[in-house]
């Protein structure tokens, strides 16, 4: 079992697909313009204390205030230091309006909801996870190795100074590491951290005191293990920046890091660009016949699992349970893919057998073992139907590309302005590898051009420059929102 890691990189966006024995597992895309928070440390300012929510709302420096739960406050449940099981303190008696207080954001802005924010906060290196305010030593759960386990805990528990607050958890990536290693990891997480603690001091409220690494970087610091085959990144300067980040924080990394220089777009080569087609659809086939359907809503999403034209085996029976068996691998899949988080209902085609139950269900699980994101799946409800939550932080692939549909009263959606300015910038650039024209004329519809004109207007500049050919834009107003074409003068 072999992995790929395949980085595009573009001005305006960075796109980081994982390809895990030939098929796409995972997209992950962030645009230049809207960079995800998650992780980033603020100095926040207290806007409102609301004592019947338990919750507050604070400045963090963005459009929205942000959302702190009295759950998410380090000092609500560790008054005694007796641990999370004893009563929490109301938010009242810790948090006033006006307060300065260091948070960091564990959940992006979706939808009209603004961010999330924890006192408590995490630092992420390699191999470990730094606690300044918790002593405790945690072991990644994939660990499974008991005396692996013991070995870590003492490894790190020697690396603590006497008067350190701050405890660590152990990732996946320390299974194997040296005691350098592992010491390297815990230097630059304290320096990190006192940098954060000395800025807190003298910059003003609403600040940005740390923010995390962009996509590019968290790829080498998070997704690469052992099964990693290859890192290929398709742009020169990127790639040679990636291998100065990667000799400070991840030197085990660089064998694996490659700058591809393929005639070819990367993402092309490996059926990317499809995949994310298909990605946005709400039907997915099943190679027996069979088919899910999904629909993501604000409060969940629904997957809804068919037969279609499967009509393979025995009997009945047999054809719904090879096809529930089937659909619990791309359900897995799709999950990841597509960035689906929250409540996921799936409708698992009605089974009579229990026997049948308990293997889709152990197959759902297994499937599902592969998922770096926390989740949680319930048995089968009395309708028939699973549970599964999956922890969201990030915008679904779908709300990152497309937008509410403005001719269907909001019943489906499209593919947003920027996104297809993107397209077609990468379009133009395949083109000007094949033919070598005089001008390439854009033909879109009134607002992509509108975008062109205003907030992609340096992208597209830029692209210009880079080709060596002007590009002229022209309004079609006959096309909608997703159409375009490129015509080469």
């Amino acid at each position: 079992m072999s992995e790929n890691l395949l980085i595009n990189i573009t001005p305006q966006e960075t796109r980081v697909a994982l390809i895990f024995q030939g098929a796409v597992q995972e997209l992950h895309i962030e645009r230049t313009l809207s960079r995800g928070l998650v992780g980033n440390v603020y100095l926040g300012k207290v806007v409102r204390v609301l004592p019947g929510m338990q919750s507050a709302f604070i400045d963090i420096g963005l459009e929205r205030a942000a959302f702190l739960h009295v759950a998410d406050i380090w000092d609500a449940r560790s008054q005694d230091g007796n641990g999370s099981n004893n009563p929490l303190t109301p938010i009242e008696k810790l948090l006033y309006d006006g307060q300065s207080v260091t948070v960091q954001v564990v959940k992006d802005p979706i939808g009209t909801k603004g961010a999330r924010l924890s006192t408590q906060v995490s630092i992420a290196g390699r191999m470990l996870v730094y606690l300044p305010q918790d002593s405790h030593i945690g072991i990644s759960q994939r660990i499974e190795n008991e005396a692996e386990r013991e070995a870590l805990r003492s490894k790190v528990k020697a690396l603590q100074q006497p008067d350190e607050k701050g405890g660590f958890i152990v990732r996946t990536m320390a299974e194997d590491a040296s005691d350098q290693d592992l010491k390297s990891d815990v230097e630059y997480l304290r320096r990190t951290w006192s940098t954060i603690t000395q800025l807190a001091k003298t910059r003003p409220p609403s600040s940005l005191l740390h923010q995390d690494l962009n996509l590019a970087q968290r790829v080498l610091r998070d997704f690469v293990n052992e099964e990693t085959d290859s890192i290929q990144v398709d742009s020169r300067e990127n790639h040679l920046m990636l291998v100065e980040f990667g000799k400070t924080y991840t030197p085990s990394v660089l064998p694996k890091l490659q700058h591809y220089t393929g005639e070819r777009p990367l993402f092309d080569l490996y059926g990317v660009e499809d995949e994310i087609e298909k990605a946005l659809g709400r039907r997915v086939n099943l190679k027996s016949g069979g088919y899910l359907i999904i629909d993501q809503t604000e409060a969940m999403t629904t997957i809804d699992v068919n037969t279609g034209s499967f009509v393979a085996g025995r009997n009945f029976d047999d054809t719904i349970f090879k096809t529930n068996l089937e659909a619990a691998h791309a359900i897995a899949r799709q999950l990841r893919l597509r960035n689906l988080g929250g409540i996921i209902i799936l409708d698992i085609i009605d089974m009579e057998n229990e026997e049948h139950k308990t293997a889709v269900l152990a197959e759902l699980n297994k499937a599902l073992s592969r998922d770096r994101t926390k989740l949680s799946i319930s048995g089968f409800s009395a309708l028939g139907l699973v549970e599964v939550t999956r922890k969201r932080t990030r915008e679904s692939l779908a709300h990152v590309l497309c937008e509410t549909c403005p001719a269907c009263a909001g019943k489906g959606q499209v593919k947003t302005a920027r996104t297809i300015c993107y397209e077609i910038l990468r379009e133009l650039l395949r083109e000007a590898k094949q033919f070598n024209p005089r001008e390439f004329r854009i033909m879109a519809s009134q607002v992509v051009v509108d975008m062109f004109l205003e907030e992609e207007s340096q992208h597209l500049a830029m692209l210009g420059d880079f080709i060596g050919k002007p590009i002229s834009l022209q309004v079609e107003n006959v096309f909608h929102q997703e159409q375009y074409d490129i015509i080469l003068m």
